[in-house]
């Protein structure tokens, strides 16, 4: 009795996880390293492309009630997370580096799971989970269009990352807004002239090509590429991801007229990525334009922004609560090619459809969370059929259902609402 289980990214490696844990044998099957999507490089399981934060830590938040519940079903992300931790404020963030070594390292010592470094081309005969990512092309997404439909498709874009020692300390300053999480934060103060001239430069740069990718994409709010945000006014990224509120500049005593916050990337905050910079500028008009930013004048750019293709599924009219394919019941979907968006949400994705996938095997009854706790809500989301126009779906409070009684205090709210999920057995 064994599982399949397609693809080793987050989901793929929580799905294994979950259902190795239960007892059942898994083969984990994971491309890497003899082939890479176009925005992987690291040959490690459950390699973060986009961001190393996995968001708010908060349990009054959404994405800090979410990472709650993964822990107490045993995450192996969150485990591995605490381990490979970085400064960042209120916000989990990780050493992308060490945390898919420390990933790979917990799914290689699990005895249940066997790992396959191959290329999957068909789905398998029997239970399986297809983790395959949203990235997932050739021979295998054909397959899944023939079992599921055309696909749909949206586009996320990556933000660059430069070395710490590049930075001018004399413009820049560490701090987090309103003093939360100490020095967590590199910050690029912008007066209102320097601000401008940016970000006209910034509007009329020049785009990479899509190449084999739709010309025309639907891009996802969540990880808009800064040029088309700031396209939409010259306010936009300065109440976005400029924005200054809760800085003060030591060079000035004053709020800046904008602000550009870079977060670690490594334990050793050796490298930053310049938060909420997705982009899908050439690279010399990123080496141009990001180096107007004041402090980062003479920045080395380790890695430059780049957009890609992300799939997902129609999973309200395909998907059942449980994550099984209404028509072929023995094939689970899990990550982002089931609809959910983000980190966090993906791997939580997988540790369902792990478990249920298992549960399935060892004729147990699977796992459905209550629509009260972020888990639930999230899967009870993306497998409603009564959702329309489907896009992905990250954490958050309002798709949970109303409280019994009003509270007017959000942060109050959102503890009340909290409070209620916790109070479910993940185990």
């Amino acid at each position: 009795m064994r599982l399949t289980v397609i693809g080793g990214g987050l989901a793929g490696c929580e799905a294994a996880n979950a259902a190795a844990n239960l007892g059942v044998k898994v083969n984990l099957f994971e491309m890497k390293p003899a082939s890479f999507s176009p925005a992987h490089k690291n040959p490690d399981l459950a390699e973060l492309v986009c961001s190393n934060s996995l968001k708010a830590e908060r349990i009054d938040s959404a994405a800090g009630l979410l990472k709650e519940e993964m822990r107490r079903m045993g995450s192996v992300a969150m485990q591995a997370a605490l381990t490979c931790r970085v400064e960042a404020g209120g916000a989990l963030a990780v050493d992308r580096s060490l945390f898919s070594k420390e990933v790979t390292r917990l799914i290689e010592q699990n005895p249940n799971i066997t790992i396959h470094r191959e290329r999957v081309d068909q789905i398998p005969q029997g239970t399986c989970v297809i983790a395959a990512g949203p990235l997932c092309d050739g021979k295998l997404a054909e397959a899944i269009k023939t079992l599921c439909g055309d696909g749909l498709s949206f586009f996320d874009a990556v933000a660059p990352i430069v070395t710490a020692d590049s930075v001018d300390l004399s413009k820049a300053f560490f701090a987090s807004r309103y003093g939360k999480g100490g020095d967590d934060y590199l910050n690029c103060p912008m007066n209102r002239e320097q601000y401008e001239a940016f970000w006209d430069a910034l509007v009329h740069a020049e785009t990479a090509p899509l190449h084999e990718f739709d010309q025309n994409p639907t891009v996802y709010e969540g990880c808009m590429p800064v040029e088309v945000l700031a396209k939409r006014g010259k306010d936009a990224i300065r109440f976005g991801p400029l924005k200054p509120v809760g800085l003060n500049d030591p060079n000035t005593g004053h709020r800046p007229w904008a602000a550009i916050q870079l977060r670690a990337e490594n334990r050793e905050k050796t490298l930053f990525n310049l938060v909420g910079f997705q982009t899908n500028l050439k690279f010399p008009e990123q080496k141009r334009i990001f180096s107007m930013i004041p402090g980062l004048e003479h920045a080395e750019f380790m890695r430059y922004g780049v957009m890609h293709r992300n799939t997902f599924i129609d999973s309200p009219r395909l998907l059942n609560s449980d994550l099984s394919l209404k028509t072929h019941p023995d094939i689970f979907f899990a990550g982002q090619l089931s609809g959910v968006e983000g980190y966090t949400e993906s791997a939580m994705c997988g540790i369902l459809a792990g478990y249920n996938a298992a549960a399935k095997l060892l004729g147990k009854p699977p796992k459905i969370l209550p629509h009260h706790t972020m888990s639930g809500a999230l899967i009870g989301y993306i497998t409603d059929p009564s959702v329309i126009n489907f896009q992905p779906m990250g954490a958050n409070f309002g798709i949970l259902p109303g409280l019994d009684t009003e509270i007017r205090d959000r942060r109050m709210r959102y503890a009340a609402f909290s409070d209620r999920a916790l109070k479910e057995d993940f185990t």
